[in-house]
């Protein structure tokens, strides 16, 4: 894989541990979901569903676990990491859409954008290469 993809990782990653920090603790996410909340309802997007305990102890645990996938991917960039994230990206953004249609809060457009944005990055030269290189005649990398 080429430099500007290793970047395009380490970029994704950046993303990743700016955006979920505020996930990463109880506190932090309670500021996090009362921001978001009140700019989705301003917006005119909606706002978000009262805070409990279940729904902080799933976001810390998703932040927490970002969080350290982010340091990862920054500080040892290898081009797997990349195709897992793009596949992860896959996912929440699947997840994102089940969300969004059953009538969560709007904002969550932005997030699925850029989720569906990285993914494509990411697993677009995994695909051509399995396009190109179908059969285990392919060298493998390390």
């Amino acid at each position: 894989m080429t430099k500007n993809y290793l970047r395009t990782v380490r970029i994704s990653a950046w993303y990743d541990l700016i955006v979920t920090a505020g996930f990463a603790t109880p506190w932090t996410y309670a500021l996090l979901h009362a921001a978001l909340s009140d700019v989705g309802t301003a917006a005119g997007l909606g706002g978000f569903p009262p805070l409990d305990p279940l729904q902080s102890l799933y976001a810390t645990l998703m932040g927490s676990v970002v969080l350290i996938w982010a340091l990862l991917r920054i500080t040892r960039t290898l081009p797997i990491h990349g195709l897992f994230d793009g596949i992860a990206r896959l996912l929440f953004s699947t997840w994102f859409a089940y969300a969004l249609g059953h009538g969560v809060s709007r904002i969550l457009w932005g997030f699925l954008a850029v989720e569906v944005t990285f993914g494509v990055l990411q697993l677009a030269p995994w695909a051509r290469r399995v396009t190109a290189c179908p059969s285990s005649a392919c060298p493998t990398e390390s």
